[in-house]
């Protein structure tokens, strides 16, 4: 009989990238569930006192300098350093809220190879997504789930979680915000069984996103299309479910 681990025998990494987020780092950090086994501050060579806050807040802090440039070179450099079963991302501007942790590893315990956060899912949402970028978002959306089968309801949310195990077949190679994108992707070309998880995005607490919704979105939808005409098909059905 084939056993579902549980919380008990499983650890948990968080991955959190960072570029002068020094004043954004308190309150990301207070949403961080105690029991979390690892927390890993990617710095993005930042010259405020990120590092030393993070250091401050959190003494069992891992650091990570980056040393290219780019939220995806980031996100992989962390991944790689992980040491944990599980491996979370959050971002360090206050917009994710680490108290979601438990519903996504919950979903990842419940049979999910990848567990991706949907702002449009029931029970989901936004403080901070423009018209323009929910448009862009949906559009891209949409034609991820006609090239590829899935049934995505929000493909460019920076909130997922996976089982460290699936990381070669992620295999991810990109350097900026289309990381997530990838990610989605590969995940689905890889057959891997994909939760999407309600989540409920913030707006950034202090300072100024370094996204730009037409650059990034463009550098998205090549991501979508190089994909599907340069990487082998999607290896079986994949399964898209809502966390309860």
């Amino acid at each position: 009989m084939n056993m579902q681990p549980s919380a008990a025998d499983v650890s948990v990494t968080v991955i959190v990238p960072a570029m002068n987020e020094a004043d954004n780092l308190p309150h990301v950090f207070a949403t961080l569930p105690e029991w979390i086994d690892e927390v890993i501050l990617v710095d993005g060579n930042s010259t405020d006192d990120t590092v030393a806050v993070a250091r401050k807040l959190r003494p069992d802090l891992r650091v990570v300098v980056q040393t290219r440039r780019g939220k995806g070179n980031a996100l992989i450099e962390g991944f790689q350093a992980a040491k944990g079963d599980i491996i979370v991302m959050i971002d360090a501007d206050g917009s994710t809220d680490g108290r979601e942790i438990r519903s996504f590893v919950d979903a990842l315990l419940a049979g999910a190879d990848f567990a991706k956060g949907s702002r449009y899912a029931p029970g989901g949402g936004s403080d901070d997504l423009s018209p323009v970028r929910s448009l862009g978002n949906k559009a891209l959306t949409g034609l991820t789930n006609l090239l590829y089968g899935t049934r995505y309801t929000d493909l460019c949310y920076g909130y997922n979680a996976f089982w460290a195990r699936h990381l070669d077949a992620l295999n991810l190679d990109c350097d900026g915000f289309e990381i997530e994108t990838l990610m989605n992707v590969r995940a689905a070309k890889a057959g891997l069984v994909i939760s999407e998880v309600p989540s409920h995005e913030r707006s950034r607490i202090h300072g100024t996103s370094n996204l730009n919704a037409v650059r990034d979105g463009l550098r998205v939808l090549r991501t979508i299309l190089r994909e599907r005409s340069g990487r082998a098909s999607i290896q079986g059905h994949t399964q898209v479910a809502f966390a309860e």
